[in-house]
């Protein structure tokens, strides 16, 4: 009985909720441990689902760094990270393709699916849905800046949304591979974040969700931060608080905003049901960007 009430009180809380987002986009980039743990992949698919029958139009993009590691350790090919982005040569780049398209994308489709929603798989190269061009990686020092090659990493140019809307049209849920297309043809390897970011911007989405395997931003005490302006998670950025992996995480909150998404979230994807907890809950349970 008691947690048949906590279940009831749960749902009376998230009605306001549900009213607010009824008929809105959420970009939701799914990465970490939350595509490993067996239970998270489940838990991520049903909250997918539910958000869908409730009149929510979730549109997920996915990363896959590990699954790429693996595949090229497998192939024997060596790989390395600048700043925190994997330099991609055509090699690679015919790895890092096969794996979040071919793979990991159709993995997360199939689990959707299996679930009972009606998931689509996409890249960027579909429809010219995501146009890229090379990423300058400019390294500042004291003599002169020094530019760093990193081969077929690319950045977001344009969201061609076309397709996404078509696909929301007829409640669809678009799975979407970072991975985007010059006007030369050439693929592009693109940081899931920036995708997720420039997706979320494009299509005018309510909130943009990224899911980590932290717990949000912390403050110089290690306390989360659940709440805080653009212009604070840039000063975050600024003053060192926010460092490493965060510090990209926080630009892409920043860019989503500046864009026109009204909240940014970074959450935690180790803890189940992390989407709904921090959708439907007063508290939430990461950090929160607004403008």
């Amino acid at each position: 009985m008691e947690k048949d009430i906590i279940k009831a009180k749960f749902l009376i809380e998230s009605l306001p909720y549900i009213r607010e987002f009824y008929g809105e986009t959420i970009v939701i980039k799914y990465g970490g441990n939350a595509m490993i743990d067996e239970e998270l992949k489940k838990a991520f698919a049903l909250n997918i689902v539910l958000l869908k029958y409730i009149g929510i139009n979730p549109v997920v993009i996915h990363g896959g760094g590990p699954q790429i590691q693996k595949m090229l350790s497998a192939l024997d090919i060596k790989s390395h990270f600048e700043r925190g982005y994997r330099v991609t040569d055509e090699a690679t780049m015919d790895v890092v393709e096969m794996v979040l398209v071919g793979q990991v994308n159709k993995q997360i489709v199939n689990l959707i699916n299996l679930h009972g929603g009606k998931a689509v798989g996409l890249s960027g190269k579909d429809g010219t849905l995501i146009s890229a061009e090379t990423k300058e990686l400019v390294i500042e020092s004291e003599t002169a800046p020094e530019i760093i090659d990193l081969g077929k990493v690319g950045e977001v140019t344009n969201v061609n949304t076309k397709l996404i809307n078509s696909l929301l049209r007829e409640d669809f849920i678009p799975v979407i591979a970072p991975v985007g297309v010059d006007e030369e043809g050439s693929t592009y390897n693109i940081n899931a974040d920036s995708v997720a970011s420039a997706v979320a911007s494009a299509l005018g989405a309510k909130r943009l969700h990224l899911l980590t395997d932290i717990s949000g931003v912390l403050d110089k005490d290690k306390n989360l931060i659940s709440s805080m302006s653009w212009r604070e998670a840039a000063e975050a950025i600024d003053s060192g608080i926010a460092q490493g992996g965060m510090i990209p995480k926080l630009t892409c909150c920043i860019e989503a905003v500046q864009g026109g998404v009204e909240k940014a979230h970074i959450i935690d994807g180790r803890v189940e049901n992390c989407v709904l907890l921090e959708l439907f809950t007063n508290t939430g349970i990461g950090t929160e960007i607004t403008g």
